[in-house]
């Protein structure tokens, strides 16, 4: 991209932003300074450059492949796509000049964008509690995520396999899924496969995992084997 911002804006100063460009904190609010005090024509980054900067000659913001979190399996996704973009465009048009927002995104018709483009917060929450409502997920219902881990990938899907017998069929009022092959299948040394649990209640949630725990400690699996997360913040 920066290549592109060279070829069509030669004179341009511009400065980059991400994980891999700024060494720290300090470094980090030296290049936001110089942004602000016109050091800096350009700003190109990650979504660290999109919160909480109020940099009143900001009047374009562009987003590009705006959607990518949207494919993420994660039934927050659309969430935090709205929540992204929405604090990406709050960076325009915060002086007395007005802002422009420019999104690039192939769902163009999805409603995370399409009500993030027109900053309507009630119209995305009317769709996304539809949405969680209609396939049980909180606050319609108590969630977990149970994640089995183990260096030889043939371990952890005999591992995995056995939690899925144990839970076919399926305790009333839970609902599971899986076992499939974690978003993340191997992370570091370890090969990860996952089920996820949705439950009416969050006392018939607590019983059968209670059931896993035990399970695991009779089979002797070790310490790190099973991995379960009370209401995740991601699935990944």
């Amino acid at each position: 991209m920066e290549e592109e911002l060279h070829r069509d804006f030669p004179t341009a100063r511009i400065a980059r932003m991400d994980r891999d460009t700024v060494s720290g904190k300090r470094h980090f609010e030296t290049i936001l300074q110089g942004f602000r005090e016109g050091d800096f024509d350009i700003l190109v980054g990650t979504q660290m450059i999109a919160k909480g900067h109020d940099i009143a000659n900001v009047t374009l913001v562009g987003v590009v492949s705006a959607d990518i979190g949207l494919g993420l399996p994660d039934f927050r996704a659309a969430e935090r796509t709205f929540q992204l973009l929405t604090q990406a465009a709050g960076r325009a048009g915060r002086g007395d000049l007005p802002g422009i927002v420019l999104i690039q995104t192939l769902n163009p018709e999805h409603y995370a964008i399409r009500y993030a483009s027109e900053q309507n917060y009630d119209g995305f929450y009317a769709k996304e509690i539809q949405f969680r409502k209609l396939m049980r997920y909180p606050p319609f219902s108590a969630l977990a995520n149970v994640l089995v881990r183990s260096q030889k990938q043939e371990q952890a899907l005999e591992m995995s396999t056995e939690l899925g017998r144990l839970l076919d069929p399926a305790p009333e009022g839970l609902k599971v899924l899986g076992p499939a092959e974690a978003p993340v299948p191997k992370l570091k040394s370890e090969f990860r496969y996952q089920l996820l649990l949705k439950a009416v209640n969050r006392k018939r949630l607590n019983e059968t995992l209670r059931e896993l725990q035990q399970f695991a400690q009779k089979q002797k699996w070790g310490p790190t084997g099973l991995l379960i997360d009370v209401d995740p913040l991601t699935l990944l």
